[in-house]
């Protein structure tokens, strides 16, 4: 009985020993956006500073720029399945990952520097039911985006495949922000799915003007 008592205790610890590695938490961070890594047109529509993804060990997963002003639709109501009120192919901002990571479909992102641009995920039967929405942030390898300005929807996807080193666009889904009044940005754990997302804030132009706060899921993908 104290033979099975130990074990079980054992287990437990191993558990969430194991679960506790997995955390992960968001902290500010002063560190310029990396200019020698992207375009000019690109760097001047970042802020000065960002924010970074770390483990519970300490170590960066990614750092994010966000942009500084993000142009939102001034008449904008949520419908669809889309909660944002971006433009398609807007620059959301740049993110740098520190090691190699995954998007939301499980595939591989390589360390490495990529822009972030807003896009919507096609309304089709290869889709339904991947997202509880359709607001998605589309990855670009920086040397590859060198434009400031919106993306259409076919250059984007074209030049995001660059990222994913597949035949489908490197993405990482938006879900909808909670935790008004909470400080930024803040790690958002959703456990039944396993997902870590990041909520952080950019502040808008058009609309009311009112900072937008998007919620992006930076760990976990959806099921095959």
């Amino acid at each position: 009985m104290i033979l099975r008592l130990t074990l079980f205790l054992l287990a437990t610890c191993v558990a969430s020993l194991a679960a506790a590695d997995d955390d992960y938490g968001a902290e500010p961070t002063d560190a310029a956006p990396p200019t020698d890594e992207i375009s000019p047109a690109v760097a001047k529509q970042l802020g000065d500073s960002g924010f970074k993804v770390v483990t519970a060990q300490g170590r960066t997963l990614c750092e994010i720029w966000p942009a500084k002003a993000w142009t939102v639709a001034a008449d904008f109501k949520p419908s669809g399945g889309v909660v944002y009120p971006f433009k398609f192919g807007e620059l959301i901002g740049v993110v740098r990952y520190a090691r190699k990571a995954g998007d939301f479909r499980g595939q591989s992102i390589r360390k490495g520097t990529y822009t972030m641009r807003y896009g919507l995920q096609p309304q089709d039967g290869n889709h339904i039911g991947t997202s509880d929405t359709r607001d998605f942030v589309v990855l670009i390898p920086a040397a590859d985006d060198g434009e400031a300005q919106p993306l259409e929807k076919e250059p984007l996807f074209k030049e995001s495949k660059k990222a994913s080193k597949t035949t489908h666009p490197a993405i990482l889904s938006m879900l909808p922000a909670g935790g008004e009044g909470e400080a930024l940005p803040r790690m958002v754990h959703h456990e039944l799915r396993e997902l870590w997302a990041v909520d952080f804030a950019g502040q808008a132009t058009g609309g009311k003007g009112k900072p937008v706060v998007v919620e992006l899921v930076v760990v976990g993908h959806v099921p095959e």
